[in-house]
Protein backbone atom coordinates (compact mmCIF):
# COMPACT_ATOMS: atom_id res chain seq x y z
CA UNK A 1 0.00 0.00 0.00
CA UNK A 2 1.44 3.36 -1.01
CA UNK A 3 1.85 6.23 1.44
CA UNK A 4 -1.10 8.63 1.23
CA UNK A 5 0.19 11.93 -0.16
CA UNK A 6 -0.42 15.24 1.57
CA UNK A 7 -3.36 17.11 0.13
CA UNK A 8 -2.47 19.84 -2.32
CA UNK A 9 -4.40 22.88 -3.55
CA UNK A 10 -3.73 22.31 -7.26
CA UNK A 11 -6.59 20.10 -8.40
CA UNK A 12 -7.81 18.24 -11.47
CA UNK A 13 -11.60 18.41 -11.81
CA UNK A 14 -13.53 15.49 -13.32
CA UNK A 15 -17.07 15.89 -14.62
CA UNK A 16 -18.91 13.17 -16.55
CA UNK A 17 -22.39 13.15 -18.07
CA UNK A 18 -24.64 10.10 -18.22
CA UNK A 19 -27.65 9.75 -20.53
CA UNK A 20 -29.86 8.20 -17.81
CA UNK A 21 -29.32 11.14 -15.41
CA UNK A 22 -31.55 14.03 -16.49
CA UNK A 23 -30.42 16.47 -13.77
CA UNK A 24 -26.65 16.50 -13.83
CA UNK A 25 -24.92 19.16 -11.76
CA UNK A 26 -23.45 22.23 -13.42
CA UNK A 27 -19.75 21.99 -14.31
CA UNK A 28 -19.27 25.76 -13.85
CA UNK A 29 -20.81 25.55 -10.37
CA UNK A 30 -18.53 22.59 -9.67
CA UNK A 31 -15.47 24.74 -10.43
CA UNK A 32 -16.83 27.46 -8.11
CA UNK A 33 -17.27 24.88 -5.35
CA UNK A 34 -13.67 23.75 -5.77
CA UNK A 35 -12.40 27.34 -5.56
CA UNK A 36 -14.64 28.01 -2.55
CA UNK A 37 -12.86 25.13 -0.81
CA UNK A 38 -9.47 26.72 -1.55
CA UNK A 39 -8.48 24.51 -4.48
CA UNK A 40 -6.86 25.85 -7.64
CA UNK A 41 -8.39 24.05 -10.63
CA UNK A 42 -5.53 23.53 -13.10
CA UNK A 43 -7.27 21.07 -15.43
CA UNK A 44 -10.80 19.95 -16.18
CA UNK A 45 -11.55 16.49 -17.52
CA UNK A 46 -14.92 16.10 -19.23
CA UNK A 47 -16.42 12.93 -20.59
CA UNK A 48 -19.56 10.98 -21.40
CA UNK A 49 -20.31 7.40 -20.45
CA UNK A 50 -23.40 5.19 -20.72
CA UNK A 51 -22.86 4.20 -17.06
CA UNK A 52 -20.17 4.56 -14.36
CA UNK A 53 -17.34 2.03 -14.48
CA UNK A 54 -17.70 -0.36 -11.51
CA UNK A 55 -13.99 -0.24 -10.70
CA UNK A 56 -12.83 3.32 -11.42
CA UNK A 57 -16.13 5.17 -12.11
CA UNK A 58 -14.35 6.54 -15.21
CA UNK A 59 -12.95 4.57 -18.12
CA UNK A 60 -9.29 3.60 -18.49
CA UNK A 61 -8.81 6.23 -21.18
CA UNK A 62 -9.99 9.02 -18.87
CA UNK A 63 -7.85 7.56 -16.09
CA UNK A 64 -4.76 7.95 -18.28
CA UNK A 65 -5.87 11.48 -19.18
CA UNK A 66 -6.09 12.33 -15.48
CA UNK A 67 -2.61 10.91 -14.88
CA UNK A 68 -1.20 13.06 -17.67
CA UNK A 69 -2.90 16.18 -16.28
CA UNK A 70 -1.55 15.46 -12.79
CA UNK A 71 1.97 15.19 -14.13
CA UNK A 72 1.70 18.20 -16.46
CA UNK A 73 0.35 20.60 -13.83
CA UNK A 74 2.03 19.09 -10.76
CA UNK A 75 -1.39 18.60 -9.13
CA UNK A 76 -1.93 16.46 -6.05
CA UNK A 77 -5.72 16.33 -5.81
CA UNK A 78 -8.51 14.87 -7.97
CA UNK A 79 -12.04 16.12 -7.37
CA UNK A 80 -15.02 14.31 -8.88
CA UNK A 81 -18.32 16.10 -9.41
CA UNK A 82 -20.03 12.84 -8.51
CA UNK A 83 -20.48 10.36 -5.71
CA UNK A 84 -17.92 7.57 -5.85
CA UNK A 85 -18.13 4.40 -3.82
CA UNK A 86 -15.34 3.83 -1.26
CA UNK A 87 -13.88 1.10 -3.50
CA UNK A 88 -13.87 3.39 -6.55
CA UNK A 89 -12.10 6.16 -4.59
CA UNK A 90 -9.54 3.66 -3.33
CA UNK A 91 -8.92 2.22 -6.80
CA UNK A 92 -8.41 5.65 -8.41
CA UNK A 93 -6.05 6.63 -5.59
CA UNK A 94 -4.01 3.48 -6.14
CA UNK A 95 -3.69 4.15 -9.85
CA UNK A 96 -2.94 7.88 -9.63
CA UNK A 97 -1.17 7.97 -6.24
CA UNK A 98 -3.15 11.13 -5.49
CA UNK A 99 -5.89 11.99 -3.08
CA UNK A 100 -9.43 11.66 -4.48
CA UNK A 101 -12.37 13.73 -3.29
CA UNK A 102 -16.04 13.30 -4.21
CA UNK A 103 -18.65 16.06 -4.50
CA UNK A 104 -19.95 15.29 -1.00
CA UNK A 105 -16.45 15.42 0.47
CA UNK A 106 -15.87 18.75 -1.28
CA UNK A 107 -19.05 20.33 0.14
CA UNK A 108 -18.26 18.96 3.59
CA UNK A 109 -14.81 20.56 3.42
CA UNK A 110 -16.35 23.95 2.53
CA UNK A 111 -18.79 23.68 5.41
CA UNK A 112 -15.97 22.75 7.78
CA UNK A 113 -14.07 25.90 6.77
CA UNK A 114 -17.11 28.21 7.09
CA UNK A 115 -18.58 26.95 10.38
CA UNK A 116 -18.10 29.59 13.07
CA UNK A 117 -20.58 28.79 15.84
CA UNK A 118 -20.33 25.87 18.24
CA UNK A 119 -23.51 24.37 16.80
CA UNK A 120 -22.30 24.76 13.21
CA UNK A 121 -19.01 23.02 13.96
CA UNK A 122 -20.81 20.12 15.64
CA UNK A 123 -23.20 19.75 12.69
CA UNK A 124 -20.36 19.70 10.17
CA UNK A 125 -18.34 17.21 12.21
CA UNK A 126 -21.37 14.91 12.47
CA UNK A 127 -21.85 14.98 8.70
CA UNK A 128 -18.13 14.34 8.16
CA UNK A 129 -18.06 11.40 10.56
CA UNK A 130 -21.14 9.83 8.98
CA UNK A 131 -19.51 10.22 5.57
CA UNK A 132 -16.21 8.86 6.86
CA UNK A 133 -17.79 5.81 8.50
CA UNK A 134 -18.29 4.14 5.11
CA UNK A 135 -14.77 5.04 3.99
CA UNK A 136 -12.60 3.96 6.91
CA UNK A 137 -11.25 1.09 4.87
CA UNK A 138 -9.90 3.51 2.24
CA UNK A 139 -6.15 3.82 2.68
CA UNK A 140 -6.04 1.66 5.80
CA UNK A 141 -6.46 -1.90 4.53
CA UNK A 142 -3.07 -2.83 5.98
CA UNK A 143 -4.63 -2.45 9.45
CA UNK A 144 -7.25 -5.11 8.82
CA UNK A 145 -4.94 -7.75 10.28
CA UNK A 146 -5.36 -8.81 13.89
CA UNK A 147 -2.98 -7.21 16.35
CA UNK A 148 -0.07 -9.48 17.11
CA UNK A 149 3.05 -9.59 19.23
CA UNK A 150 3.86 -10.53 22.81
CA UNK A 151 0.81 -10.06 25.00
CA UNK A 152 -1.38 -9.18 22.05
CA UNK A 153 -2.01 -12.60 20.52
CA UNK A 154 -5.51 -13.98 20.51
CA UNK A 155 -8.88 -12.94 19.13
CA UNK A 156 -8.25 -9.28 19.85
CA UNK A 157 -9.78 -6.52 17.75
CA UNK A 158 -8.77 -5.31 14.33
CA UNK A 159 -7.54 -1.73 14.08
CA UNK A 160 -10.36 -1.01 11.67
CA UNK A 161 -12.96 -2.25 14.15
CA UNK A 162 -11.35 -0.10 16.86
CA UNK A 163 -11.51 2.95 14.60
CA UNK A 164 -15.17 2.29 13.88
CA UNK A 165 -15.96 1.88 17.57
CA UNK A 166 -14.27 5.18 18.44
CA UNK A 167 -16.06 6.88 15.56
CA UNK A 168 -19.45 5.59 16.77
CA UNK A 169 -18.74 6.95 20.23
CA UNK A 170 -17.90 10.38 18.84
CA UNK A 171 -21.06 10.38 16.69
CA UNK A 172 -23.21 9.53 19.71
CA UNK A 173 -21.53 12.29 21.73
CA UNK A 174 -22.14 14.90 19.01
CA UNK A 175 -25.78 13.84 18.62
CA UNK A 176 -26.30 14.29 22.36
CA UNK A 177 -24.82 17.80 22.22
CA UNK A 178 -26.95 18.68 19.19
CA UNK A 179 -30.06 17.40 20.99
CA UNK A 180 -29.32 19.95 23.73
CA UNK A 181 -28.97 22.66 21.08
CA UNK A 182 -32.28 21.55 19.58
CA UNK A 183 -34.00 21.86 22.97
CA UNK A 184 -32.54 25.36 23.36
CA UNK A 185 -33.80 26.34 19.90
CA UNK A 186 -37.26 24.99 20.69
CA UNK A 187 -37.35 27.00 23.92
CA UNK A 188 -36.42 30.17 22.03
CA UNK A 189 -39.04 29.40 19.39
CA UNK A 190 -41.72 28.82 22.03
CA UNK A 191 -40.78 32.11 23.69
CA UNK A 192 -41.28 33.93 20.38
CA UNK A 193 -44.59 32.12 19.91
CA UNK A 194 -45.78 33.20 23.36
CA UNK A 195 -44.94 36.76 22.39
CA UNK A 196 -46.76 36.28 19.06
CA UNK A 197 -43.66 37.10 17.03
CA UNK A 198 -43.71 35.44 13.59
CA UNK A 199 -40.51 34.21 11.95
CA UNK A 200 -39.71 34.89 8.28
CA UNK A 201 -36.91 32.80 6.75
CA UNK A 202 -34.79 33.75 3.77
CA UNK A 203 -34.19 30.65 1.66
CA UNK A 204 -32.66 30.18 -1.74
CA UNK A 205 -29.86 28.78 -3.81
CA UNK A 206 -26.36 29.52 -2.62
CA UNK A 207 -24.96 32.91 -3.71
CA UNK A 208 -28.43 34.23 -4.62
CA UNK A 209 -27.90 37.32 -2.43
CA UNK A 210 -29.75 36.28 0.73
CA UNK A 211 -27.23 37.84 3.13
CA UNK A 212 -27.14 41.12 1.18
CA UNK A 213 -30.94 41.26 1.26
CA UNK A 214 -30.90 40.36 4.97
CA UNK A 215 -28.51 43.23 5.70
CA UNK A 216 -30.60 45.65 3.62
CA UNK A 217 -33.80 44.76 5.46
CA UNK A 218 -32.40 44.61 8.99
CA UNK A 219 -29.37 46.91 8.95
CA UNK A 220 -27.21 44.00 10.14
CA UNK A 221 -23.65 43.35 9.03
CA UNK A 222 -23.72 39.67 8.12
CA UNK A 223 -20.76 38.54 6.00
CA UNK A 224 -21.42 39.09 2.31
CA UNK A 225 -19.15 37.49 -0.28
CA UNK A 226 -19.50 36.54 -3.94
CA UNK A 227 -18.83 32.88 -3.25
CA UNK A 228 -20.79 29.70 -2.61
CA UNK A 229 -21.80 29.03 1.00
CA UNK A 230 -20.55 32.38 2.33
CA UNK A 231 -23.26 32.01 5.01
CA UNK A 232 -23.35 28.81 7.02
CA UNK A 233 -24.47 29.70 10.53
CA UNK A 234 -28.05 31.09 10.73
CA UNK A 235 -28.55 34.67 11.88
CA UNK A 236 -31.77 36.10 13.34
CA UNK A 237 -32.72 39.79 13.59
CA UNK A 238 -35.93 41.60 14.60
CA UNK A 239 -37.63 44.19 12.37
CA UNK A 240 -40.85 46.20 12.77
CA UNK A 241 -43.62 46.05 10.17
CA UNK A 242 -46.66 48.39 10.06
CA UNK A 243 -49.86 46.74 11.35
CA UNK A 244 -47.89 43.55 12.06
CA UNK A 245 -45.41 44.71 14.67
CA UNK A 246 -42.24 42.84 15.51
CA UNK A 247 -41.14 39.96 13.28
CA UNK A 248 -37.99 37.85 13.23
CA UNK A 249 -36.03 37.61 9.97
CA UNK A 250 -33.75 34.57 9.64
CA UNK A 251 -30.82 34.28 7.22
CA UNK A 252 -30.17 30.62 6.44
CA UNK A 253 -27.58 28.50 4.67
CA UNK A 254 -27.90 28.42 0.88
CA UNK A 255 -28.97 25.26 -0.89
CA UNK A 256 -27.20 23.61 -3.80
CA UNK A 257 -28.01 20.87 -6.29
CA UNK A 258 -27.30 17.35 -5.03
CA UNK A 259 -27.00 18.63 -1.45
CA UNK A 260 -25.67 15.65 0.54
CA UNK A 261 -28.37 14.00 2.63
CA UNK A 262 -25.89 13.76 5.50
CA UNK A 263 -25.73 17.55 5.59
CA UNK A 264 -29.51 17.88 5.55
CA UNK A 265 -29.72 15.43 8.47
CA UNK A 266 -26.88 17.09 10.39
CA UNK A 267 -28.39 20.56 9.94
CA UNK A 268 -31.88 19.32 10.82
CA UNK A 269 -32.02 21.44 14.01
CA UNK A 270 -31.10 24.56 12.05
CA UNK A 271 -33.41 23.80 9.14
CA UNK A 272 -36.31 23.27 11.56
CA UNK A 273 -36.23 27.05 11.99
CA UNK A 274 -37.23 27.23 8.33
CA UNK A 275 -39.95 24.58 8.67
CA UNK A 276 -41.50 26.47 11.63
CA UNK A 277 -41.55 29.83 9.82
CA UNK A 278 -44.71 31.79 9.16
CA UNK A 279 -43.45 32.86 5.73
CA UNK A 280 -40.58 32.03 3.38
CA UNK A 281 -38.81 34.60 1.24
CA UNK A 282 -37.41 32.57 -1.64
CA UNK A 283 -34.47 34.59 -2.97
CA UNK A 284 -33.58 33.92 -6.62
CA UNK A 285 -30.64 35.29 -8.62
CA UNK A 286 -32.54 36.98 -11.46
CA UNK A 287 -29.32 37.33 -13.46
CA UNK A 288 -28.64 33.57 -13.40
CA UNK A 289 -29.56 31.68 -16.57
CA UNK A 290 -30.34 28.60 -14.47
CA UNK A 291 -32.68 30.37 -12.07
CA UNK A 292 -35.65 28.07 -12.89
CA UNK A 293 -33.54 24.99 -12.20
CA UNK A 294 -32.27 26.49 -8.94
CA UNK A 295 -35.82 27.27 -7.80
CA UNK A 296 -36.65 23.63 -8.40
CA UNK A 297 -33.63 22.45 -6.39
CA UNK A 298 -34.54 24.70 -3.44
CA UNK A 299 -38.12 23.44 -3.45
CA UNK A 300 -36.82 19.86 -3.38
CA UNK A 301 -34.88 20.61 -0.18
CA UNK A 302 -37.89 22.44 1.31
CA UNK A 303 -39.97 19.34 0.59
CA UNK A 304 -37.36 17.18 2.32
CA UNK A 305 -37.48 19.24 5.53
CA UNK A 306 -41.29 19.53 5.51
CA UNK A 307 -41.48 23.20 4.56
CA UNK A 308 -42.90 22.85 1.06
CA UNK A 309 -46.45 23.84 2.07
CA UNK A 310 -45.44 27.17 3.63
CA UNK A 311 -46.40 30.41 1.93
CA UNK A 312 -43.61 31.82 -0.25
CA UNK A 313 -42.72 35.19 -1.70
CA UNK A 314 -40.36 34.70 -4.65
CA UNK A 315 -37.83 37.55 -4.75
CA UNK A 316 -36.02 38.03 -8.05
CA UNK A 317 -32.85 39.55 -6.59
CA UNK A 318 -29.96 41.19 -8.50
CA UNK A 319 -32.57 42.57 -10.91
CA UNK A 320 -30.33 45.61 -11.52
CA UNK A 321 -28.10 43.28 -13.55
CA UNK A 322 -30.98 42.16 -15.80
CA UNK A 323 -32.91 44.79 -17.77
CA UNK A 324 -35.95 42.54 -18.09
CA UNK A 325 -36.49 42.82 -14.33
CA UNK A 326 -35.72 46.51 -13.78
CA UNK A 327 -39.37 47.59 -13.83
CA UNK A 328 -40.65 44.65 -11.81
CA UNK A 329 -42.80 43.35 -14.67
CA UNK A 330 -40.80 40.76 -16.45
CA UNK A 331 -42.52 39.16 -19.42
CA UNK A 332 -39.86 36.51 -19.90
CA UNK A 333 -39.76 34.63 -16.63
CA UNK A 334 -39.44 31.16 -18.07
CA UNK A 335 -41.29 28.64 -15.93
CA UNK A 336 -41.58 30.93 -12.89
CA UNK A 337 -45.36 31.05 -13.30
CA UNK A 338 -45.38 27.44 -12.11
CA UNK A 339 -44.26 28.69 -8.71
CA UNK A 340 -46.02 30.81 -6.04
CA UNK A 341 -47.58 33.94 -7.57
CA UNK A 342 -45.92 36.44 -5.21
CA UNK A 343 -42.86 37.59 -7.14
CA UNK A 344 -41.00 40.81 -6.40
CA UNK A 345 -38.08 42.17 -8.45
CA UNK A 346 -35.44 43.62 -6.12
CA UNK A 347 -31.83 44.65 -5.91
CA UNK A 348 -30.55 44.30 -2.36
CA UNK A 349 -27.42 46.19 -3.41
CA UNK A 350 -29.20 49.32 -4.70
CA UNK A 351 -32.36 49.11 -2.59
CA UNK A 352 -34.64 48.72 -5.61
CA UNK A 353 -37.92 46.96 -4.80
CA UNK A 354 -37.35 46.70 -1.03
CA UNK A 355 -40.42 48.80 -0.20
CA UNK A 356 -42.57 46.59 -2.41
CA UNK A 357 -41.10 43.53 -0.70
CA UNK A 358 -41.94 44.84 2.77
CA UNK A 359 -45.49 45.58 1.64
CA UNK A 360 -45.77 42.07 0.19
CA UNK A 361 -44.54 40.58 3.49
CA UNK A 362 -47.04 42.68 5.42
CA UNK A 363 -49.86 41.62 3.09
CA UNK A 364 -48.88 37.93 3.27
CA UNK A 365 -48.81 37.95 7.08
CA UNK A 366 -52.10 39.81 7.41
CA UNK A 367 -54.11 38.15 4.62
CA UNK A 368 -56.38 36.43 7.10
CA UNK A 369 -57.96 38.80 9.63
CA UNK A 370 -59.79 37.70 12.78
CA UNK A 371 -62.42 40.17 14.06
CA UNK A 372 -64.72 39.59 17.01
CA UNK A 373 -65.63 40.23 20.64
CA UNK A 374 -64.03 38.51 23.62
CA UNK A 375 -65.06 38.56 27.27
CA UNK A 376 -61.95 38.99 29.44
CA UNK A 377 -62.46 38.30 33.15
CA UNK A 378 -60.98 40.51 35.87
CA UNK A 379 -58.37 37.85 36.70
CA UNK A 380 -57.26 37.48 33.06
CA UNK A 381 -54.95 40.48 33.00
CA UNK A 382 -52.22 38.62 31.10
CA UNK A 383 -54.64 37.86 28.27
CA UNK A 384 -55.73 41.51 28.09
CA UNK A 385 -52.09 42.63 28.09
CA UNK A 386 -51.34 40.23 25.19
CA UNK A 387 -54.06 41.85 23.07
CA UNK A 388 -52.65 45.32 23.70
CA UNK A 389 -49.10 44.13 23.11
CA UNK A 390 -50.12 42.96 19.63
CA UNK A 391 -52.16 46.11 18.85
CA UNK A 392 -55.26 43.94 18.50
CA UNK A 393 -57.73 46.03 20.55
CA UNK A 394 -60.25 48.04 18.51
CA UNK A 395 -62.68 48.82 21.31
CA UNK A 396 -62.89 48.01 25.01
CA UNK A 397 -65.99 48.16 27.24
CA UNK A 398 -65.47 47.76 31.02
CA UNK A 399 -67.93 45.46 32.83
CA UNK A 400 -69.43 45.76 36.32
CA UNK A 401 -67.59 42.64 37.55
CA UNK A 402 -64.20 44.19 36.74
CA UNK A 403 -63.80 42.39 33.43
CA UNK A 404 -63.80 43.75 29.91
CA UNK A 405 -65.70 43.17 26.71
CA UNK A 406 -63.04 43.65 23.99
CA UNK A 407 -63.44 44.01 20.26
CA UNK A 408 -60.28 42.69 18.62
CA UNK A 409 -58.90 42.76 15.11
CA UNK A 410 -55.74 40.76 14.44
CA UNK A 411 -54.05 38.83 11.62
CA UNK A 412 -54.73 35.13 11.39
CA UNK A 413 -51.12 34.21 12.12
CA UNK A 414 -51.02 36.31 15.28
CA UNK A 415 -54.37 34.91 16.39
CA UNK A 416 -53.10 31.33 16.08
CA UNK A 417 -49.96 32.24 17.99
CA UNK A 418 -52.02 33.81 20.78
CA UNK A 419 -54.21 30.71 20.86
CA UNK A 420 -51.08 28.69 21.61
CA UNK A 421 -50.50 30.89 24.66
CA UNK A 422 -54.15 30.86 25.79
CA UNK A 423 -55.86 27.76 24.40
CA UNK A 424 -59.30 28.95 25.55
CA UNK A 425 -59.26 31.95 23.18
CA UNK A 426 -60.81 30.06 20.24
CA UNK A 427 -63.88 29.16 22.34
CA UNK A 428 -64.20 32.66 23.81
CA UNK A 429 -64.24 34.51 20.48
CA UNK A 430 -67.66 35.71 19.31
CA UNK A 431 -67.47 36.51 15.61
CA UNK A 432 -69.08 39.68 14.32
CA UNK A 433 -71.80 38.83 11.77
Amino acid sequence: MFERPKSGERAVLVHLTFPHISESSDSAEFAELAMAAGAEPVAKIFGRRPAPDPKFFIGKGKLEEIKSALAAFDAALIIFNHELSPAQERNVERETRCRVLSRTGLILDIFAQRARTFEGKLQVELAQLNHMSTRLVRGWTHLERQKGGIGLRGPGETQLESDRRLLRRRVEFIKQRLDKVKVSREQSRRARTRQAIPTISLVGYTNAGKSTLFNALTGAHVLVANQLFATLDPTLRAIELPEIGKVILADTVGFVSQLPHGLVDAFRATLEEVAQSALLIHVVDAHDDKRDEHIHQVNLVLNEIGADDLQQIVVMNKSDLDESFTHGENEDQGNLNNYPPHQIATSALTGQGLEQLLLAIQKALSQETVIGWIQVAANEGKMRALFYQNHAVVEELPQEDGGFNMKIKVSGIKWRQMCQVFTELSSKLQNIP
